[in-house]
């Protein structure tokens, strides 16, 4: 009896580890798909389907991309443009943290100020990023607010959801313990509440980040005068698809270690917290 209940709860053990990737593995097949990427690139560009000036090769854009690095372009490098956009990112996505996981917490926190503000949250996270453009440039013109706007409004509730699921997650025994022990309200939110909910805001923040960087672009579209968007819509008006492109592969690499360097986060965090 005792064998066969250890060799039932062995099972699920034992499927788990079946199912690891080991680095090497996980590393041939990332390259993989990017070869596989790569080569119908590669392939449809050569074989006159598509126009190879409207779909360069990406060879081609990579002698762009090398170019756009030593030589300016609608006023700057490639890297002055890049950062351009990650200085807007960094103050949109900050300020959309700094407010948006707070609210999450007294959200999930204080049932009185969660019936307040929820159906002001949920009627205006629904509008999607890109709807705040003409709204932006009327306030804040061609100002670095407007950008930052649109990046905020991207980033902040993914960031307040995950607060208050966070929140709402926290054992009530640890609150009632903590009470039981003298702590008053302060003590309770900063020793239990906070502690409890990082692994979610954490993913919320993940999450948040990568909504602000796609937002990004739209945000650029206001008129501004540098930044990675504002490289591609220069490279448009001037049919040079491969500087658009240029633009696209700048944007998806900076995206990409975003999000990597914030999954390693989340990762290390939700060790230390299974620990």
């Amino acid at each position: 009896m005792g064998i066969a209940v250890a060799g039932t709860m062995n099972t699920p053990r034992r499927r788990a580890r079946s199912n690891e990737v080991g680095a090497l593995e996980r590393l041939m097949l990332t390259s993989a798909g990017f070869i596989v990427l790569f080569g119908m690139w590669f392939l449809l560009s050569r074989s006159g389907i598509v126009p190879s000036k409207m779909l360069p090769g990406p060879d081609a854009v990579a002698v762009m991309i090398l170019k756009l690095v030593s030589e300016p372009f609608a006023g700057f490098t490639l890297q002055q443009h890049l950062l351009s956009s990650i200085g807007r990112y960094l103050l949109g996505f900050l300020l959309a943290a700094a407010v948006g996981v707070p609210m999450g917490l007294l959200m999930g926190w204080s049932r009185r100020f969660d019936h307040i503000v929820t159906p002001v949250f949920d009627a205006l996270r629904f509008i999607a990023p890109i709807a705040w453009v003409p709204f932006a440039t009327l306030w804040f013109g061609t100002g670095i607010g407007g950008p930052i706007l649109i990046i905020f409004s991207g980033a902040f509730a993914p960031c307040v959801i995950n607060a208050y699921r966070g929140a709402k997650l926290v054992d009530v025994r640890l609150v009632e313990a903590a009470r039981v022990h003298g702590a008053n309200d302060w003590q309770v939110i900063s020793q239990v509440l906070i502690p409890g909910s990082i692994p979610s805001i954490v993913a919320g923040l993940r999450i948040g980040a990568g909504v602000g960087w796609q937002s990004l672009v739209g945000a650029e579209l206001i008129v501004v005068s540098s930044g990675v968007a504002f490289l591609m819509v220069q490279g448009q008006n001037n049919l040079a698809t491969s500087i658009v492109m240029s633009g696209m592969v700048a944007v998806g690499l900076t995206g990409a270690f975003i999000d990597l360097l914030l999954r390693m986060a989340e990762a290390r965090i939700r060790r230390n917290w299974a620990a």
